[in-house]
């Protein structure tokens, strides 16, 4: 009998359920967390380690790109930031550069705070 975890149990609804802009928000956090990670098991020559979540978020990276609605005008600004980001995130995993990692968690976080904000908004509009 397989042993069943609430956490991913809850985890795994919580993704199906979301709505867009939800599942937006949740892949910002992500993409701040594997950079952390990345960044943390660098720090602690944990080299595969860095690796296996500077990979996760170039995935959630990707991820990002493919879900751009092309009909507004956003999109065609968030894209060559997120390539931007993607790119620099292939240069710090071959480098296993922090400083590279921190920039690109900047970005991150900007854009986790912008959209948090922007769904604040639109709420109260």
């Amino acid at each position: 009998m397989a042993h069943i975890n609430p956490y991913q149990t809850y985890q795994k609804q919580s993704v199906t359920t979301a709505k867009p802009e939800d599942l937006t928000f949740m892949l910002y956090q992500g993409l701040v967390k594997f950079i952390r990670l990345s960044k943390q098991s660098i720090e602690n020559n944990k080299l595969l380690d860095s690796h296996q979540n500077n990979v996760k978020a170039q995935d959630i990276l990707n991820e990002l790109i493919v879900s751009l609605n092309k009909e507004y005008a956003v999109s065609k600004t968030l894209l060559p930031i997120y390539d931007y980001m993607k790119r620099r995130l292939i240069e710090a995993n071959l480098k296993k550069s922090i400083e590279i990692l921190e920039e690109i968690e900047r970005f991150a976080i900007d854009l986790t705070e912008t959209w948090s904000e922007a769904m604040k908004a639109s709420v109260k509009g």
